[in-house]
């Protein structure tokens, strides 16, 4: 195996600027990251327009580079190898408290650069730097599930793909309170930002947005070329006036058979607003199916149907994956439901946050004490802590599959009851 100090280097730095000098090297690791995960070629003023978002949101980009010769003909040594990038957002842990995260996305490693440790190497180095930088939790989302878990990682939340027929079976059992009017898409440019504030601090697992998600769901901007003009959208106003939720979607095509309308996002900060939301799809002209990629499991819709079956579910998938990287902050960062004493004994295999400690709720906070000796109710390792962190994973159901050892009986019922939120943890954020 080559020695990763010899043969490559790690480069850290932000997205440059148009006009300045290191703008290439920009240019080099979007371009990486876009091979990475099979992405067409994107033109130049995309590429562009992807840099200026990820400026925006104050990104750091990594790149794994070869110090030595490259293979004649195949892509520079300007050309990252691997790729990892980073930006810190918010985390909804519950009770509206939001906790500043570290954000991991654009993980690639170049196929015939593999199994040398490069991911690691951008991993380990990262999640320590994110513990000094005084960050307690770590998140991603993942495009395979069998990379993560050895670095900590665990996942928080799941979410579903739905098809809902909208023919004349589609009654919901419920009396609108506000109305839904159609809008030019580029509103969103200026709301979509407010209105998924107001979600984002009621909605446990929810992560803060970053810049792609008002562009792409206004039309502004498309995956892989400039703006997409199928893109319609319809605003809910509330008993108020206000705003308080959106809808952003297109049509599939008339060669599409249902005819369907697709959701590119649906933000309600109401739950009359997401109900309307879904009449108002139900009620479009010509269209027989809606189609939703992210819908949460645990669905309002299927409850406030006539008829549940018009909802066609796919099996729920993982979303949001955590990583606690510092226990202590993360455990007195959130609000408890129940009061109690849980000792818990934690691994964590990165060496960044193991250990045995004493979680004493009362009143709903927290205090986390090194336990000592004390004998451990729970044993587990931090990705299965990470799990159970925001109330979407049931300790039991750990502990029946063997990821948490129980010492004391009913220690992992006892905190299901400790580690409960007010609802259902989502995550509507892709990043």
């Amino acid at each position: 195996m080559p020695n990763l100090s010899a043969d490559y280097e790690i480069r850290r730095f932000e997205p440059a600027a148009k006009d300045d000098p290191a703008y290439p090297q920009s240019v080099a690791w979007m371009r990486a990251v876009a091979f990475g995960f099979h992405d067409a070629r994107r033109t130049d003023e995309r590429v562009d327009k992807g840099i200026e978002m990820q400026r925006a949101d104050r990104r750091v980009m990594t790149g794994v580079y070869q110090t030595g010769s490259v293979a004649g003909h195949s892509l520079g040594a300007d050309v990252p190898v691997a790729t990892f990038g980073t930006l810190v957002k918010t985390l909804n842990i519950g009770s509206g408290r939001l906790l500043p995260t570290r954000l991991v996305t654009a993980v690639t490693v170049r196929t015939s650069h593999r199994r040398r440790g490069l991911l690691r190497r951008m991993m380990v180095e990262d999640l320590a730097q994110a513990r000094q930088d005084g960050l307690a939790m770590a998140a991603l989302t993942a495009s395979e599930a069998s990379i993560y878990g050895r670095f900590g990682f665990g996942v928080a939340t799941s979410e579903q793909s739905i098809k809902v027929d909208t023919t004349t079976r589609f009654k919901l059992n419920h009396t609108p309170v506000g109305s839904v009017e159609v809008a030019d898409p580029k509103v969103l440019l200026d709301l979509a930002p407010v209105v998924f504030d107001r979600k984002h601090r009621l909605t446990p697992g929810s992560i803060d947005r970053h810049e792609f998600y008002r562009e792409f769901i206004s039309g502004s901007i498309s995956r892989d070329g400039g703006e997409d003009p199928k893109v319609k959208v319809a605003l809910h106003y509330g008993p108020d006036g206000g705003v308080d939720g959106y809808v952003s979607y297109k049509f599939s095509g008339w060669s599409s058979k249902p005819y369907t309308m697709e959701v590119l996002d649906l933000v309600a900060a109401t739950g009359p607003a997401y109900l309307e939301l879904w009449q108002y799809l139900g009620a479009i002209d010509l269209v027989e199916q809606v189609s939703c990629e992210e819908a949460p499991v645990d669905d309002a819709l299927s409850w406030a149907l006539e008829d549940a079956r018009c909802v066609e579910a796919s099996a729920a998938r993982d979303m949001l994956w955590l990583r606690i990287l510092d226990v202590k902050q993360a455990l007195e960062a959130r609000h408890y439901p129940a009061d109690g004493r849980l000792v818990l004994k934690v691994a964590d295999s990165l060496g960044l946050t193991d250990g045995a400690f004493a979680l004493d709720v009362s009143g709903g906070s927290a205090v986390v004490t090194d336990a000592g000796a004390s004998p451990a109710d729970l044993e587990l390792d931090v990705a299965a802590l990470s799990s159970m962190y925001l109330g979407g994973v049931h300790p039991v159901t750990l502990v029946d599959s063997g990821r948490i050892l129980e010492r004391t009986p009913d220690a992992a019922f006892r905190a299901a009851l400790m580690f409960a939120v007010e609802r259902v943890p989502h995550c509507l954020t892709h990043f």
